[in-house]
């Protein structure tokens, strides 16, 4: 293959891209002008799947994106939540879906705009090269979590339930918790990876990306939560038709494998 034919397959594969994305943003409504800046919030969950979404989608559009990024719940600083108290700028927010719905209800995200993108799972990890546990089952998960010196969850979807609900519904709370801990404004995975904790417990997608971890697995099924991730418009958004084109996008089959690869679900896709 020649230099110059080379060339010209890799500008039509440009070209093609460039024509799917822009398919997949076509809807009713104004379309927004080149250069249109879309401001988006997006919590941990969503977030592999959307770094690597997002240069595609402004290189196709030419539009820019501006992110921030902050856990679905929480008091944090850096929390959506606590970012929208402050009146931050923001057409989209991309969150669980349960704090998606408590944001409509307090009036920040515009009624009927909600669209859901993604399923997640809960997994675990531990440090490179230390064994992987045995979570394949309950009784399996129950005597790891027993066992574990150490455990750092997420102040997000992941860890409320974790706090909340699993270890009650396992019956070891009384045992674990007190050796758990809740990680703020951080990915448990980079906890894990400095040693700081022996097994850590988030959403797969926001495991899969961190260096110095091994993945253990999923929860096991009969005790597995999946989190909806979904996008919503802002109620202050400058660029509401910008923001649902966005949106589309990420809906489409078009951006499917991104989303896929990084250990989520698509809810549906054009």
């Amino acid at each position: 293959m020649t230099i110059a034919f080379a060339t010209r397959l890799t500008r039509r594969a440009a070209l093609l891209g460039a024509a799917l994305v822009l398919a997949a943003c076509a809807g009713p409504g104004p379309r927004a002008p080149a250069g249109t800046e879309i401001r988006v919030m997006t919590s941990g969950g969503f977030t592999a799947a959307y770094n690597e979404l997002t240069p595609l989608y402004e290189k196709s559009t030419g539009h820019k994106v501006l992110t921030a990024y902050g856990a679905s719940m929480g008091a944090a600083s850096d929390s959506i939540p606590s970012r929208l108290a402050r009146n931050e700028p923001v057409d989209i927010v991309i969150l669980a879906r349960p704090a998606l719905d408590a944001l409509v209800a307090q009036g920040q995200v515009v009624p009927g705009s909600q669209v859901d993108l993604v399923r997640s799972a809960i997994g675990f990890a531990v440090r490179s090269g230390t064994p992987k546990p045995d979570i394949g089952t309950v009784d399996a998960l129950k005597r790891t979590l027993i066992a574990a010196p150490s455990i750092a969850y997420s102040a997000s979807a992941s860890g409320t339930y974790y706090e909340t609900e699993l270890l009650k519904k396992l019956g070891i709370e009384d045992q674990v918790k007190p050796k758990s801990r809740k990680i703020l404004s951080e990915r448990v995975g980079s906890v894990v990876a400095r040693g700081d904790a022996a097994l850590g417990l988030q959403q797969v997608s926001e495991l899969l990306p961190i260096q110095g971890i091994e993945y253990v697995g999923p929860l096991p099924a009969e005790v597995q939560r999946v989190t909806v991730f979904s996008a919503g418009i802002s109620t202050t958004a400058k660029q509401p038709e910008a923001a649902k084109q966005l949106i589309r996008y990420f809906t489409s089959s078009t951006a499917a494998p991104a989303i896929v690869k990084s250990g989520l679900e698509p809810v549906g896709g054009s």
